[in-house]
């Protein structure tokens, strides 16, 4: 066969910092639940504000809202083993959370943390989320991040081992749980299944129709497909079962969105 048209291209120097990552998540005791949930209500009032208002309320931000509310009623989700066998279980819900930029010409998400997310209003949190988005194109790296992206991988991995080592380190870099919002890139249902070096993860993937009974009527309404991941050696089955049912019940109802209702 032919090789006219292909092309070598050199491996971009932050994508090593992907690989590593994900080569050191998948050595987690990681377990996937996959969960649909109806946000009908809450993307309801969110269209609803915005006409009203002229406000806008990014739903990854009404996510981030309650995820941060539901581990503030269940606090042990928020934790890290350390390397001498303790519980670190921290206070403060730090968010990293995927947000949508522009590099190099290009849009494309980015990490960023949203420190105690679980002690700020959806209107902060939203308005950070939309700063990040409009911050200026982050392509330089510094001297030291360039210098550590070069050492040997074995090396380099290390870093990705600060949640199991140093948890309060890793808090300081990273934030305590992350939301990558992977439905926003496309259109539909699906979900998406990822390691991860967090103890909790949401990875928000697509929205879809379908009907349901509400009050003995069945309509249409939008489901959400999301994907809920733990860390098993720090999370067990059952507090993990009972967390995701908070997380739904805040989603489905709308929790802390404007309700032009005024109920």
């Amino acid at each position: 066969m032919g090789t006219r048209g292909d092309r070598l291209e050199p491996l971009p120097l932050r994508r090593r910092g992907t690989v590593d990552y994900m080569r050191m998540a998948g050595r987690r005791s990681t377990v996937h639940g996959l969960v649909e949930l109806d946000v009908t209500e809450a993307r309801d009032r969110i269209e609803t504000n915005e006409e009203e208002t002229g406000e806008q309320i990014s739903f990854t931000g009404f996510i981030v809202f309650c995820l941060a509310q539901a581990i503030d009623d269940h606090p042990h989700i928020n934790a890290y083993r350390d390397w001498r066998g303790r519980v670190h279980v921290f206070a403060d819900v730090d968010v990293n959370v995927l947000v949508e930029t522009t590099i190099q010409g290009s849009r494309i998400g980015v990490p960023h943390v949203i420190r105690a997310a679980n002690r700020r209003s959806i209107h902060s949190i939203h308005d950070e989320i939309r700063t990040a988005q409009e911050s200026p194109d982050p392509t330089e790296l510094s001297r030291w991040s360039t210098l550590a992206l070069r050492l040997p991988g074995v090396i380099r991995r290390h870093v990705w081992r600060l949640p199991q080592l140093f948890p309060r380190r890793w808090k300081s870099m990273a934030g305590t749980v992350s939301v990558t919002s992977v439905g926003m890139f496309g259109n539909g249902g699906g979900w998406a299944v990822t390691p991860t070096n967090y103890t909790v993860q949401l990875t928000v993937g697509g929205i879809s129709r379908k009907p349901r009974l509400v009050d003995g009527e069945l309509s249409t309404r939008e489901f959400l497909d999301l994907t809920v991941t733990f860390d098993h050696d720090v999370v067990d089955g059952a507090p993990a079962a009972r967390f995701v049912q908070r997380l739904g019940e805040l989603i489905e109802s709308a929790h802390g969105l404007p309700n032009p209702k005024g109920e």
